[in-house]
């Protein structure tokens, strides 16, 4: 089953300048693995040090959001699109 996951601008430099990626994965965690796996420097962006999705990462699935779809136990199906949308804070 093949999936592709949208890499935001912000997070490009760390896929080689990949917009999309597809990969093979039945969850959120083996996605992340699959992630980690090619691109090891992304690992911090999409998960806290206990390996939990990161507190100011959102994912997207068809452009709904995951937690309203069971969170890291959905299960994805062939074709799905998955976005991932890290948070930008700051300002004064």
């Amino acid at each position: 089953m093949n999936i592709t996951v949208q890499i935001p601008t912000a997070l490009r430099r760390l896929t080689a300048g990949n917009a999309r990626v597809t990969c093979s994965a039945a969850n959120l965690g083996e996605l992340f693995t699959a992630l980690d796996q090619q691109f090891p420097d992304l690992k911090p962006h999409l998960r806290d040090e206990s390996g939990e999705i990161r507190r100011f990462l959102n994912v997207y699935v068809n452009e709904e959001d995951i937690r309203f779809l069971g969170g890291s136990k959905y299960a994805f199906q062939d074709g799905d699109e998955v976005l991932l949308v890290p948070s930008i804070a700051g300002g004064s």
